[in-house]
């Protein structure tokens, strides 16, 4: 069974029952869990999180959803981290290393698929990762 990386934003439009996106979100993760594992990992679980006022509750969503969580490997951080160097050679001004990177290194990484609704990161520093969006 292959894995399936999913953006926090495609999580969150289901549990949120986003009124423009949680009907895509929900028909695309169904048809992919049918052959596929669906995964996140501690950023996405992060950045879930604010869906949720007790841990209980996002520990017991992300568990009746079968997600699997990933761990982040020494070679995904690296990754992430040449990531983060590329875009502040392109003028990006953050300090720090964005989720998106510790995202899309790991879908690079594990060669996974990546479901996201937020592209252009994406694409721009990990074109490689096959993205699944609208």
């Amino acid at each position: 069974m292959t894995k399936v990386l999913v953006d926090a934003n495609v999580i969150l439009d289901i549990f949120l029952d986003d009124p423009e996106w949680a009907e895509w979100s929900e028909f695309t993760l169904e048809k992919l869990n049918q052959d596929s594992t669906l995964c996140i990992n501690q950023i996405i679980f992060t950045e879930i999180s604010i869906g949720f006022s007790q841990i209980k509750h996002l520990e017991s969503a992300v568990s009746a959803a079968g997600f699997k969580i990933l761990e982040f490997s020494h070679e995904t951080l690296f990754l992430a981290g040449k990531a983060f160097l590329e875009y502040r050679k392109r003028g990006g001004t953050r300090i720090h290393p964005l989720p998106d990177f510790y995202i899309g290194a790991q879908a690079a990484v594990l060669n996974l698929d990546l479901v996201t609704r937020d592209v252009s990161r994406y694409r721009s520093y990990f074109p490689a990762v096959k993205l699944i969006s609208p």
